[in-house]
């Protein structure tokens, strides 16, 4: 019911906007507003395993900048290093980051609203320290590709790989044993541990879940804009939990889909391309998306408490 909710916001925003600007329905645009909303999904996607389990992950977007900024330093039009190795090391340091906050959570108790900022600040700090706070320019083209390229000329890659991300994640929720467990957890972890299911390994796999996302984002961007940046994921992780929790994932935990995030990340993605068509100047645009926040938390308690 939720979702259904969800999606007749987006298409009620959706006309409101096509009449607002007669930029807005042009080609260029709504290719460009797929491409944004690819990057903020698959971020999401990795956000709405944590949050099923009760959890949070503020680190995503400083995962993003620090994973692209080291996998983008092997692919330098000046390094002999193939397209795989650059890929391999960002996923790698999405996976550690992941990794840290998962046994942060899991097995030195930390929460994980601590651990994860902790993590942030230190991943946007090693990002800085990397470079010495310069970008990393001069990308091969077979890397660019990635990002700016399109699948027979017509439909960009990045939708391709965070709608196959989306699909699989879709899957493993909901098909398969493991997202039982993810749910078992979200929903009671007391009992979920009662039933003999090792609690802190599936906490452990979500926040790993998430910064492999994360790095998969960062990968997609710095392809995109050709350029890979110490600040590019900063602000990041609030949209992701806006969109997770605006397509109905309950930051109580227990509950939650992908498809519903994917309702999520399109308005997000059509609020802020909407705000830039009308001119919107970007310190509004924060406070409007500030507000939206509140409310979809907002939406969520109340929801959780008629449930109790």
């Amino acid at each position: 019911m939720l979702k259904f909710r969800v999606l007749i916001i987006f298409a009620v925003m959706f006309t409101a906007m096509s009449m607002m600007s007669p930029f807005f329905m042009t080609q260029a645009n709504l290719l460009n507003m797929a491409r944004q909303c690819s990057i903020n999904g698959l971020l999401a996607v990795g956000m709405t395993f944590v949050i099923i389990t009760g959890g949070i992950d503020l680190s995503v977007g400083s995962t993003l900048s620090l994973s692209a900024i080291i996998g983008c330093s092997f692919i330098r039009t000046d390094s002999g290093s193939p397209v795989i190795v650059c890929i391999a090391v960002t996923l790698a340091i999405g996976l550690a980051i992941g990794l840290a906050n998962g046994i942060m959570v899991a097995f030195c108790n930390i929460p994980a609203f601590i651990a994860t900022l902790g993590a942030s600040l230190a991943a946007a700090g090693a990002a800085l320290v990397f470079n010495n706070g310069a970008p990393i320019s001069n990308l091969k083209d077979s890397y660019n590709i990635i990002g700016a390229g399109k699948f027979a000329g017509v439909i960009p890659y990045p939708i391709i790989i965070f709608m196959a991300v989306l699909a699989v994640a879709s899957f493993v929720l909901k098909k398969t044993p493991y997202g039982r467990y993810v749910y078992a957890l979200g929903g009671n972890e007391k009992a979920a541990r009662a039933c003999g299911l090792n609690t802190n390994i599936l906490k452990v796999s979500v926040y790993v879940i998430a910064g492999l996302c994360a790095a998969m984002a960062g990968i997609v961007l710095s392809s995109r804009v050709k350029t890979a940046t110490a600040i590019a994921g900063q602000g990041y992780e609030m949209d992701a939990i806006a969109a997770a929790v605006l397509g109905g994932t309950s930051l109580s935990g227990g509950v939650g889909n992908t498809w519903g995030t994917l309702a999520g990340v399109l308005i997000i993605g059509l609020l802020r391309n909407g705000m830039t068509l009308l001119n919107i100047q970007s310190y509004f645009q924060s406070i409007i998306q500030g507000a939206i926040i509140v409310l979809a938390v907002l939406i969520d308690v109340n929801i959780a408490r008629r449930k109790n």
